[in-house]
This record gives structure tokens, sequence and C-alpha cells, in this order.
């Protein structure tokens, strides 16, 4: 089951990643403003690097400090990587860890773009990433936990990496409340955002049982409506739980290619037609009622 939710996953963003999303675009520049980006951080960063993936801004709750090693999980186009690279400065190093290739050749892309000497990026998962035991000072994510198929394995590799005394800082979403089952038919093209995460409760439970402490979960009181105004940001995961019992990738959900496909048509229009079916769903219920984005802290004991 895992696999199969991360392979629609990787095949999923791997799309995103070639569909030339930027904050060239008003509607995925609108996305990261809504959800805690000012104009002045996004120009101040290759514009490829906002795909408009974003539920929050782990940078701006990190705390980052001169000299500090930080690790972004999912790192995408190096959105939070490069603002997290001028925190830690010349002598600090940012890391962005990523499972999906075209993501990574992204990232380095806008990296060299930029001119970037303090960041690296790693293609790995989560639940095994190429660093040292007690190695990092603070691990940042962003909407990306909520994706994962093992998140107790992902949050003991987060707790492994991190030094004592560490933190851990994300944004991500959460659910208010469980989803009824005809909600999640109705918004089976959507699912991939919000079907993977857990409750709050669930997350705090979930970081107790790995060892963290201090946790602390905030709702971020932003409007999950702001994905309609910038694509299919966000929802690359299976289509429905019903696919993945079957064994099946994401074949009609909003990042994965839709059914049927016309030959000629290039993976921005494919985002276009998805950005349609989307607004479409939200529309359809109210999702800032079942689920929300949420700021996630945690220390890892001295």
């Amino acid at each position: 089951m895992s696999d199969v939710i991360s392979d629609a996953v990787r095949k999923g963003y791997g799309s995103v990643a070639k569909s030339g999303l930027s904050s060239d675009q008003e509607g995925i520049k609108g996305i990261a403003n809504a959800f805690g980006y000012s104009d002045e951080e996004l120009a101040s960063i290759p514009a490829e690097a906002n795909m408009g993936l974003s539920c929050g801004n782990p940078v701006a709750m990190a705390s980052l400090r001169e000299g500090e090693t930080v690790v972004d999980l999912g790192a995408g186009g190096g959105l939070d990587v490069f603002l997290a690279s001028k925190s830690v400065g010349p002598g600090g190093m940012a890391i962005g860890i990523d499972m999906t290739g075209d993501m990574v050749s992204l990232a380095r892309k806008n990296a060299a773009k930029g001119g970037y000497e303090n960041v690296k990026f790693y293609l790995a998962e989560i639940e095994a990433m190429p660093l040292r035991d007690a190695s990092v000072d603070c691990i940042i994510s962003n909407c990306v936990l909520n994706l994962c198929a093992d998140k107790d394995a992902a949050l003991a590799e987060v707790f492994r990496v991190l030094k004592p005394g560490g933190r851990f800082a994300i944004s991500d979403i959460a659910l208010k409340k469980t989803l009824p089952e005809e909600i999640k038919k109705e918004v089976a093209a959507w699912t991939g955002c919000i079907a993977g995460a857990l409750t709050v409760d669930e997350n705090r439970t979930a970081l107790e049982r790995a060892g963290f402490g201090n946790v602390d979960i905030q709702d971020a009181h932003s409007d999950l409506n702001a994905y309609k105004d910038g694509g299919h940001a966000a929802c690359c995961g299976p289509d429905s739980m019903a696919d993945m019992s079957e064994g099946e990738s994401a074949s009609g959900g909003c990042c994965g290619e839709p059914e049927p496909v016309e030959d000629n048509k290039s993976d921005a229009q494919v985002a276009s037609d998805y950005h349609d079916t989307m607004s479409d769903l939200l529309d359809s219920f109210d999702v800032n009622e079942y689920a929300g984005s949420y700021k996630i802290f945690a220390l890892k004991p001295e």
C-alpha cells in the first residue's frame, strides 16, 4: 500500500515540476501570498521555485539562526530552501530532500540560476534521508507530511537526524474532523490534498510517540479555497482510497494524467484542466469545515 501511495505522489509531483508553474503567474503567486509569503520574499528567489504547493510559510516560524543546518522535507522547486539559506547565512547550510527526480532537477536548476552556494538538494525519501545522526539544527516542511504513506517512519527519521534540542517546524494540512464518505467520493479528484492528513490530535500523538516534546499545534486560519485561484497545487495524491486499495496509481487526480489525454496537450494545459476541475469541486462543499493549515512545532529533547 505504501509503495502505491508513494508512486502516485511521485508521479503527480513530477507532472507539476514540468508544468511551468511559477510566481510569474498571478494565481500561483496568490496561493503563496495567501499562505504567508510576502511579495518581497517571492521576488528574492527564482520565480520557478514557487509552484503553488504551499499551505504555510515554515521559515517564518522556524527561528533560523546564522550558521545553522536546516533541512526542508519535500523541497519541491526549492522555495523554502532558498529562503532558509538567507537566514542561516554563508556559514550555514540549507538542504532540500525530495523523492521526485524532476523536482530535484528543477530545484538544482533554480539554485544555479540564483547563484546559491549554501544549498544542497538530495533525491531521497523522507523515511531514508542521506544525513548523519544528530546533524541538523532544524527541520522544516510545507504541506508534505500529509502525503507520507508511513508517517511514523518519517517522524522517526526526522528525530534521528535532529540534534538534541533540534527544532521541528512545519506547515501542514490537518483534519478538523473526519471527512464523511459522501464528501470523499465527491472530491475524488482532490483527495490527495487531505485524504492522508491526520487530525490535530493524531499529529500530536504521532510526534510524542516519536519522542518529541514541547509539541505545539496552531491553526493558521488560512482559507484553503486559495487553491482555487492557482491551479492543481498541493493535490498530488492518489485519486481515492479505492484506487489505493486496488493497487492503482493516480490516473484522474488533478496532478495525474487526465483520462483521456490529448497527445498534443502540454503539462501546463493539463494543469489548467484540473484547476477547473478542482475549482468546481471546492465550490461543492466547505473545505475549511473539515481541514485546515496548521503550524506544527516540536523539540527533540536535550
